[in-house]
């Protein structure tokens, strides 16, 4: 019976647990005196919830709480309107990494020629403990790639030999385990390139299919391990030698080719983090900072068109999505065709682990702020909501 009502008092103190049942409306019991008195002033519970979490200021402000649409300034033309971010800033260069230099942050490797011609591309990859801060004044205890939450996205050309270092610097067992085509025993997975803290381990496998991948830790308890931040986005070129009738698409998908430099090229990885470990997100996000993109929108030009390597790795979440604002676009699920699966869309759904390629263009719209977002509207305003400045 103890156990029941622990669980159930749990569910009712998780951020969906208020939403659901409305507790937080009716008393400030359940949120801090300042959480319960934004209530009043129209935050939604699921702010306050976030607000009682966060680290206390001098100057009246909460870091990481949410601003409402009278206090906002991100986005020009946009703040009066119900907009949302958050307050304060947070610290990329103490975190390491920035999700805005992530979007075109390609890990390439060292590319080397074996004796008998095969070409061979090899990565150094370390996991390490870190905490992270993924909103202002919100840390989070991650397990990393490279000290990064989403790990470096290794970019390789099909038909490649990929050889991975990996090392183990962390508190627990890790491995990397690729979303590819690989022996047996260089799965990832416990029993076949699991790695103890202190010790090494070579996976090496060819670069196939081309497409958009991913790579993530696959020790046990997998939810953990995955939701602490061990992934990363795997992409493979396609080589345009081995697709002649598709050859110009091969090739403007080719890292640093003349068709590709044509392009204007992102990596996007969603994600959420379960502050409180309660197995419900109370953030989301693109690259991990919640609203990065609204605070900072990417900037595009309208002269060439944009390619978005979309991956979703978000944990305790059966599906997340990307939305687009004013256009559409057409859709390669998985990366693995040179053809488009789905056509002139302008939302795309996917599972976890799920990820494609978006490929649209600006060239007939006007310069402005045009909006892209997860369209659940919950992830949205508990971070993945973003901008694109066209030019």
């Amino acid at each position: 019976m103890m156990a029941g009502s622990t669980n159930l008092l749990k569910r009712l103190l998780s951020r969906r647990g208020l939403l659901k049942a409305g507790l937080a409306t009716g008393t400030g019991a359940l949120v801090s005196g300042t959480a319960a008195a934004r209530l009043g002033s129209g935050v939604t519970p699921a702010d306050a919830l976030l607000d009682s979490r966060a680290i206390g200021r001098t100057d009246g402000r909460i870091p990481g709480s949410f601003q409402n649409a009278s206090s906002y300034t991100g986005v020009p033309g946009h703040g009066a309107f119900g907009e949302n971010s958050v307050v304060g800033e947070v610290d990329h260069a103490r975190n390491g990494f920035d999700p805005y230099d992530m979007l075109t942050d390609w890990e390439t490797g060292i590319v080397t020629t074996a004796p008998d011609g095969q070409v061979v591309r090899t990565f150094n990859v370390t996991a390490v403990d870190k905490d992270i801060e993924i909103a202002p004044g919100v840390f989070f205890p991650a397990w990393t790639y490279n000290g990064r939450v989403p790990g470096p996205a290794l970019r390789a050309t099909e038909g490649e030999l990929i050889r991975i270092h990996f090392m183990n610097e962390g508190s627990h067992p890790h491995t990397m385990h690729f979303h590819g085509i690989h022996a047996a025993n260089m799965d990832g997975v416990p029993g076949a390139g699991e790695v103890i803290p202190g010790d090494e381990f070579t996976y090496e496998f060819f670069a196939e299919p081309f497409g958009c991948h991913l790579y993530h830790c696959h020790s046990f308890p997998f939810k953990r391990h995955l939701h602490r931040g061990l992934y990363g986005a795997f992409i493979v070129d396609p080589d345009p030698a081995r697709h002649p009738e598709f050859e110009d698409v091969a090739q403007s998908r080719l890292l640093g080719s003349p068709e590709n430099r044509q392009w204007q090229e992102f990596v996007m990885v969603m994600n959420g983090f379960d502050t409180n470990f309660d197995d419900d997100n109370e953030i989301y996000a693109v690259n991990s900072i919640a609203f990065a993109f609204e605070k900072k929108p990417v900037r595009i030009t309208r002269d060439k068109p944009v390619r978005i390597y979309l991956v979703n790795i978000t944990e305790f979440d059966p599906i997340n999505s990307f939305h687009l604002h004013a256009n559409f676009f057409n859709y390669y699920d998985h990366g693995t065709t040179l053809e488009p699966t789905h056509k002139t869309i302008d939302t795309v759904m996917q599972c976890q682990a799920q990820r494609g390629i978006i490929e649209f263009t600006f060239e007939d719209h006007g310069p402005g702020m045009y909006m892209f977002h997860a369209h659940q509207a919950e992830f949205a305003e508990l971070g993945w909501m973003a901008h694109f400045e066209v030019v």
